[in-house]
């Protein structure tokens, strides 16, 4: 967790997810500061590195968090609710970079809740109601039984009919 309030740049931030992989006592180097530079680009922040992350909109500093962890050279992505407390243009800007990483190869694991983005979004989909309910590509797994099975009988699913 990152604390807003913190005196932090937005390239600064970028370059925590460096430090794992340093030694104790190490300094990021000429090519670790290319690697946050590269990733501030594939968010389209790279105009905004030396921002105050306080300063930021919410879906910047998801954008933020994102590069934080292409910089650590990850193949699996975890996010939580990635798209909480985002505009609909910073949705849309994200959702492209995270399939922009799929396409690359990258893994990406991200807990949702909001059920009207599930098939534009998402290749596989996993169903938990305190177990798994299904798993599986998104085509075969959002249909109404498994969706009343997660939500209950009484579930209402707008057609838009």
């Amino acid at each position: 967790m990152i604390d807003l309030s913190f005196p932090i740049t937005v390239k600064e931030c970028v370059s925590l997810g460096i430090l794992p992989s340093l030694g104790l006592f190490k300094r990021i180097k000429k090519a670790d500061w290319k690697r946050v530079e590269k990733a501030l680009d594939i968010v389209g922040l790279r105009e905004q590195e030396q921002r105050q992350i306080s300063a930021l909109s919410g879906g910047q500093f998801q954008r933020v968090l994102i590069a934080r962890c292409l910089v650590q050279n990850a193949d699996y992505l975890f996010l939580d609710e990635p798209f909480v407390g985002v505009d609909m243009i910073s949705e849309d800007i994200i959702i492209k970079i995270l399939k922009n990483l799929r396409n690359e190869g990258k893994t990406i694991l991200i807990v949702h809740h909001d059920l009207s983005k599930v098939k534009d979004y998402f290749d596989q989909l996993v169903m938990l109601n305190s177990k798994v309910i299904a798993a599986g590509a998104t085509a075969e797994v959002f249909n109404m039984q498994n969706l009343k099975c997660a939500y209950g009988e009484n579930i209402f699913v707008d057609r838009g009919e």
